[in-house]
């Protein structure tokens, strides 16, 4: 595994570690679908952040490789949602599962799009001018 892919995995770590924690707390407030959804801009905003400043080190045109790093993230926040509601509402009953079942289903969800989401941003949002 390349240094690079090694970094991106432990901003991803940090970055799921601020999605499932904020989850938690905006689940308090809101339907968990919602507070996927909202937990997951959290998460959002600190890889983008981090994986500019750390393992891409790049200087490009913030707002474009925003808007790129955005558009990746939502084919990941659709495989977050789906795979989240899927744990939580079939596999995890089926399983008789109930331990912490929420976290479980969300936390499986968050790691789902780690290799779709490294070669996306590798390739085209942070993708070398």
């Amino acid at each position: 595994m390349s240094r690079r892919a090694l970094g991106f995995v432990a901003v991803s770590g940090v970055a799921a570690a601020c999605n499932f924690g904020s989850r938690i707390a905006f689940s308090l407030y809101a339907p968990y679908a919602v507070a996927v959804v909202l937990a997951f801009i959290v998460g959002l905003t600190t890889a983008f952040w981090l994986n500019r400043r750390f393992v891409f080190r790049s200087e490009g045109p913030l707002l474009r490789q925003f808007g790129l790093f955005f558009a990746i993230n939502l084919v990941a926040l659709l495989q977050t949602v789906v795979i989240s509601l899927v744990m939580l509402h079939w596999l995890l009953p089926l399983m008789e599962w109930q331990w912490h079942a929420a976290e479980v289903a969300h936390a499986a969800g968050i790691i789902a799009p780690i290799l779709t989401s490294y070669f996306g941003h590798k390739h085209v949002t942070f993708r070398a001018s």
